[in-house]
């Protein structure tokens, strides 16, 4: 029941299925949901029909009420995270309860290590009080009763997420306040989020060790094992990926957009395939793109290389270029002269293989989404 750190954002692909709004916040579920209800319900019937002496479908029913209301509390402890990031000015994009918990996507980091801090601690800070309202209703209620039952469930689940959230690891709540603090004392955002990850790391470790132990000891039933060993995972997973997003950042000033846009080359609207890339073979420089032109000179198109090879080449003679050319409108633009972080930016928001750089109407080049890359994650192998 993480809140990851923000990531790089890949607007236009989200996860789940809208299912409304909570404070003006769009909430999502995600389809691993259904996995997680089914395990929780099941699991927890087993529980209240042995303590309370239910039939079958009555456990059921009180595991899926149990199921309800963990995920009322994962839901308030997202809210806690969305509205204060909202409240220092940071955008929402939504909220995801999925399999192992939920996350709250934001547009972007925070401005300071205060108020990262104050953001990772709230929604630990939402389960502690629904952990203590828990626990003196537990108190409250007769015990044996199955309210009580359920008081102790919502008291035991919500102090087990705050604690576990306040692990000092990404993407953890913990890690992130870990960040914040080393952020406050390094001055650098990027050192501080790689600390935090590799001892993310060290946390996903010590979590699978410990589910181990506890299923060999029987302290913990088997069939929970598969679901804990897989938090452990999902915890290593977002530790590798905030160390990895932190030295991407750190290589984003270093984007040189005119360094890396590739030339083109125009060939005439109608121009049969095969001549098109005679000409690009002969005329062109390195690296040209091929793009269509109109009579006056201006840019209709860009082809598609890989369109271009899939045509047989007996056809590429009696075939236009215009044929295997994308049209510049469906194409994600680049302005020339835009710095590293608005290039990510718009890479993030428009994924795409290619981007047109244009100086006002005139297109002058492409961006070749491999080349970024290989700028970012230069150890890293393309597939180019």
């Amino acid at each position: 029941m993480n809140s990851p750190t923000p990531a790089p954002r890949r607007a236009g692909r989200r996860a789940g299925l809208t299912v409304g709004r909570v404070f003006g916040v769009p909430l999502r579920v995600d389809v691993s949901m259904l996995l997680l209800t089914l395990l929780i319900t099941v699991m927890y019937a087993q529980f209240a029909r042995d303590r309370l002496d239910l039939p079958p479908l009555g456990g059921y029913l009180i595991g899926l009420g149990f199921v309800v209301s963990l995920l009322g509390s994962v839901l308030l402890h997202e809210l806690g995270h969305a509205l204060t990031a909202r409240r220092h000015g940071i955008g929402v994009r939504g909220i995801t309860l999925e399999l192992l918990g939920g996350y709250t996507e934001m547009d972007s980091d925070a401005p300071s290590p205060r108020v990262e801090l104050l953001v990772s601690l709230a929604g630990p800070a939402v389960s502690a009080v629904l952990g203590a309202v828990g626990v003196g209703l537990t108190l409250a209620l007769p015990a044996g009763t199955l309210a009580h039952q359920l008081a102790l469930q919502l008291a035991l689940s919500n102090v087990v997420v705050a604690i576990f959230n306040l692990l000092p690891g990404l993407p953890l709540d913990g890690g992130r306040a870990l960040r914040a603090a080393v952020w406050a004392a390094t001055r650098d955002r990027h050192r501080a989020t790689e600390v935090a990850g590799w001892v993310g790391r060290a946390v996903a470790v010590g979590t699978a060790g410990l589910v181990v132990l506890l299923t060999v000891e029987r302290l913990l039933v088997p069939l929970a094992l598969p679901l804990m060993l897989l938090v452990a995972v999902t915890l290593w997973r977002g530790a590798g990926q905030s160390i990895r997003y932190a030295r991407i950042s750190r290589r984003v000033p270093s984007i040189d957009l005119a360094r890396l846009t590739r030339p083109v080359f125009g060939v005439p609207t109608g121009t049969p395939l095969a001549e098109a890339q005679r000409r690009h073979a002969e005329q062109a420089p390195p690296g040209a793109a091929v793009t269509v032109l109109d009579s006056t000179g201006r840019t209709l198109a860009l082809l598609d290389p890989a369109a271009a090879d899939a045509v047989p080449v007996p056809r590429r003679p009696w075939l236009a270029v215009d044929a295997v050319a994308r049209p510049l409108a469906q194409l994600p633009t680049l302005p020339a002269g835009l710095d590293g972080e608005r290039v990510l930016e718009v890479v993030q928001a428009h994924p795409a293989a290619r981007y047109v750089v244009t100086a006002g109407e005139d297109v002058v080049g492409v961006l070749h989404i491999a080349d970024l890359a290989q700028v970012l994650e230069p150890t890293r192998k393309m597939n180019r």
